[in-house]
């Protein structure tokens, strides 16, 4: 179950109340008997204990039998032997090194004390001595903070095959749509359930949100709005694998958009209106910290409106190529050129440590503006949720999700041309998730963005580059490819069980062959789809030369106008053909993943 609703409404202390720590002011709690319970630590204390250690110390019983088989004499040695093959003893070291690798952890460091770690590897430490902790029931809050793409595929993949009862308060839709099959969402002072995922307690939402005629205007506006701009974006999203992922993510906002009608954001991101071509340009960089490069070889450009997602594991070099884009982090070696009119939004991952705790947020843009009136800047703060008093509180009493909705505030008041975002949803409730995904979507400007939030990336970049081994490229496909690579890198050994003794029996012959028989059936489908792609790259080509041509000056000289009306004949035809590809390849795609599922 998906635990979801506002930062405050009450979601740890449920958590808190289930574990015993708080007692009801009326009416009962009350568990299965004997049912052992794992929950995850929000905090881990800095310790001399190593990291493998840590994590073990998380089954009880397998630490407690280890203690008392040193000192055991006689028949209690048989005994207790026996109960520790039992309990799967004997492979608890391999599972805990399973978990430490499948959250990032090198070889090396399995063996480096916890205070030698930083604030958010500690969070995946406590995760890991979590998952490690045979249980009945799992309480986890919010246990994607921190991670990468990479581990969170991982998690999913884990949590997936654990075999007990599960509750995670999460903001990220993605992952509940991944892992959850029913909701429980805080409505006011109430808790309601739904069935399903995260998607489907949307659509549910917006069905029912939608039956009240008082939202119905506001709802059809927003609709509307999401239509045109699916319209627009579809003539573009020809090519890239991921941006036609992304038509279909923005049809499916449209059906769920009244569920976020009392969404308390309503993101603005203005973008200068002048833009240089190209914004920005890297070539033969080398790029990292003296003495200790991280990336080489790199060459890309920035154009106006373009969307670029960065994928790769920690450590792999994402943020140091975005701070050198952003001209924080010198290049150790190549050229960085910027266009005249280049203006650049920085949202770093250590952005709120940059807000002075004493000023309020009227004051952080005042700052920025001398000149703004006072009424302009509340009106743009009460977008992001600043309203009254609060416009002109101290930001050091405010939350992590209230900060860095004010960073994320500052750097849109300035209108950048160029975004470049790094884990912008850090410390974010799902409706200013939601919000920022739909102001990102409607921002005119080029976007450079890293993030472990699938669902934005999936709604709002058109291509991907992959960060790894020292390089960066362009990734030649969607999210679910990236799941796949990664989850072909990571394979989950059976030794990562969630506290069963035995590995997950091999498939029986009778599945396999099924399994053989139903790729059978989907290879057509597959081969229709492969060939439409080629088709629709082709045609691009083609197109994109025959626009080339029309775009020549000489081409209007006197006498030409017959060749130029057969040209535009040509290409409305060619037009015409894309418009008919697209929708076949959409149309087989759908078929595709529904047959596949």
């Amino acid at each position: 179950m998906g635990v979801i609703g506002a930062n405050g409404c009450g979601k740890s202390t449920l958590f808190s109340l289930l574990r015993g720590e708080l007692q009801c002011d009326a009416g009962d709690v009350s568990l299965p008997a004997g049912w052992r319970i794992a929950s995850m630590e929000q905090e881990v204390a800095a310790s001399d204990r190593s990291a493998l250690d840590f994590v073990l110390d998380g089954d009880r019983e397998y630490r407690e039998l280890e203690a008392r088989m040193e000192t055991a004499e006689g028949a209690e040695i048989g005994e207790l032997h026996a109960r520790f093959g039992a309990i799967d003893g004997y492979r608890a070291p391999t599972r805990a090194h399973g978990l430490l690798d499948g959250l990032g952890f090198a070889p090396a460091e399995r063996e480096r004390a916890v205070r030698a770690f930083s604030g958010g590897w500690r969070v995946r430490l406590a995760l890991a001595r979590t998952l490690m902790c045979p249980s009945e029931l799992m309480l986890l809050d919010e246990p994607t903070n921190h991670l990468d793409i990479d581990a969170l595929v991982w998690l999913e993949a884990w949590l997936l095959r654990y075999p007990g009862t599960l509750l995670i308060i999460s903001h990220d839709r993605e992952f509940l749509d991944n892992v959850a099959t029913r909701i429980i969402s805080f409505e006011g002072t109430r808790l309601s359930a739904w069935r399903g995922n995260y998607s489907a307690f949307e659509l549910q939402r917006a069905e029912r949100i939608a039956a009240q005629q008082g939202a119905y205007e506001k709802q059809q506006t927003r609709i509307a709005e999401i239509e045109r701009f699916v319209a627009r974006f579809k003539a573009k999203a020809t090519k890239a694998r991921q941006a036609q992922s992304r038509v279909k993510e923005l049809e499916r906002m449209a059906r769920i958009a009244p569920a976020h009608m009392d969404s308390p954001f309503e993101l603005r991101l203005p973008c200068s209106e002048r833009v240089s071509t190209p914004l920005l340009t890297i070539a033969r960089a080398t790029l990292g910290h003296t003495g200790s490069p991280i990336l080489s070889g790199v060459d890309i450009g920035i154009m106006p409106g373009e969307r670029v997602g960065l994928l790769g594991a920690n450590g792999a070099g994402k943020s140091t190529l975005i701070r050198s884009i952003a001209g924080e982090l010198p290049l150790l070696a190549g050229e960085r050129h910027t266009g005249e009119h280049l203006r650049v939004g920085y949202f770093a991952q250590h952005q709120l440590e940059a807000l002075d705790p004493q000023a309020s947020p009227l004051l952080h843009v005042q700052r920025l503006t001398r000149n703004a009136t006072e009424q302009s800047i509340r009106d743009f703060l009460g977008g992001y949720g600043f309203h009254g008093e609060q416009t002109t509180s101290a930001v050091g009493r405010f939350s992590g999700g209230e900060q860095a909705r004010l960073a994320l505030a500052l750097i849109a008041w300035l209108k950048p041309n160029l975004l470049l975002l790094d884990e912008p949803t850090n410390h974010l409730d799902l409706e200013m998730r939601h919000a920022l995904t739909v102001a990102l979507q409607e921002y005119a400007g080029a976007v450079l963005l890293v993030s472990h939030d699938r669902h934005l990336l999936k709604n709002t970049v058109d291509v991907f580059w992959l960060v790894r081994d020292g390089k960066v490229r362009e990734f030649d496909g969607d999210l679910d490819d990236y799941r796949k690579l990664s989850l072909s890198m990571h394979r989950v050994e059976p030794a990562i069980e969630a506290g069963s003794a035995a590995a997950a029996p091999a498939p029986a012959r009778e599945d396999r062959r099924s399994a053989a028989e139903r790729r059978e059936q989907l290879r057509p489908l597959k081969q229709r789809v492969a060939t439409l792609e080629k088709q629709i790259e082709k045609l691009q080509k083609d197109l994109t030369a025959l626009e080339a041509r029309l775009s020549e000056p000489a081409l209007y000289d006197p006498g030409r106008s017959a060749e130029v009306q057969q040209l535009l004949r040509q290409q409305a035809s060619m037009r015409e053909q894309m418009e008919q590809y697209e929708e076949e390849w959409l149309a087989a795609s759908e078929e595709l993943e529904s047959q596949s599922g």
